[in-house]
């Protein structure tokens, strides 16, 4: 199929065909697919949780409140948020892009670069990601306003704010995933009504891990789409300038 083919095929399924079975490599690969989605300063604070098991995915049906593309599910991925995991992600980073310059960047550019990376990887991230009730949040929102009285600067840097951008970026990992779905011929469901604290149960997460979507995967039936697409107005929603 076409990109344009391939976002018209995607359908919220709200009812699979329980006779047909999944090839969960085929669904891994799907995921694979998924890590490579844009996220903020390439931290890829996610995790991707591919549920298979019989028994799990019943469990994880009843935390989904039974919604029937839970119940009818053949497999489900639950898309994880690590902002707990900040300094290994970043301490990653720093390694991978010190070996970028060295690789690719002229001899006396070398400890310039290096040295940008350091300060980026191991000062700036620590410091955007660092939790602490609220405070932390609060003194860079503090810093952000003062220098926003001499420059344009970021103002979206509180606790709270850190915790959307970690949930955008696993987002796109979801869409990337649910498109690669539509490309094999898969059908996919992004959920939002769980119980939050069921499934980090049943998955065992830490305590700061957060589940950002619930991904119900299997082959539609002929009534598990519910009726037409229906879209806004396009020229009701775009702007030009």
């Amino acid at each position: 199929m076409t990109f344009k083919e391939i976002v018209n095929y995607r359908r919220s399924v709200r009812h699979y065909d329980e006779n047909i079975t999944l090839d969960s490599e085929k669904v891994k690969s799907c995921i694979e697919l998924a890590t490579l989605a844009p996220n903020s300063s390439n931290m890829q604070l996610w995790e991707f949780y591919h549920i298979t098991n019989p028994e799990i995915l019943e469990k994880l049906s009843r935390a989904c409140l039974d919604q029937t593309s839970a119940k009818t599910a053949q497999q489900m991925v639950v898309f994880v948020t690590r902002q707990d995991l900040y300094r290994s992600r970043a301490k990653k980073m720093l390694e991978l892009e010190t070996q970028n310059v060295l690789k690719n960047s002229p001899q006396q550019k070398h400890e310039k670069r290096i040295k940008r990376w350091r300060q980026y990887y191991g000062t700036v991230m620590p410091i955007f990601y660092s939790k602490f009730f609220g405070i932390f949040g609060f003194f860079r929102k503090l810093i952000a306003v003062l220098i926003g009285f001499f420059r344009p600067t970021m103002y979206q840097i509180s606790e709270s704010d850190m915790r959307v951008v970690v949930h955008k970026t696993c987002a796109l990992s979801a869409q990337t995933f649910m498109l690669a779905m539509s490309e094999i011929g898969y059908d996919t469901c992004p959920m939002e009504g769980f119980d939050s604290r069921i499934v980090k149960k049943i998955l065992k997460l830490p305590f700061r891990a957060e589940i950002n979507m619930v991904v119900s995967c299997g082959i539609r039936k002929s009534d598990g789409i519910w009726g037409e697409r229906m879209r806004i107005p396009f020229n009701d929603v775009y702007k030009r300038s």
